[in-house]
């Protein structure tokens, strides 16, 4: 299973795009390990950061109901 990030040739993930990180989130709000999404180390940190950072800024809800 290939990067969905290197596939797309996408090399910063904006924490804005809440469309794409809503794919990597599960339905009670956790983040989906590396082993599920197929996402490569290094993007999978970055896609972490950017989740945690739109939560902080309201883009995402911590939990989902």
């Amino acid at each position: 299973m290939n990067c969905y990030f290197c596939q797309k040739n996408i090399k910063e993930i904006n924490f804005k795009e809440t469309v794409i990180l809503r794919k990597f989130i599960t339905g009670l709000g956790k983040i989906r390990a590396k082993k599920r999404t197929g996402v490569c180390a290094s993007h999978q940190r970055k896609l972490s950061r950017s989740i945690k950072q739109a939560r902080h800024l309201g883009l995402l809800s911590a939990t989902e109901k």
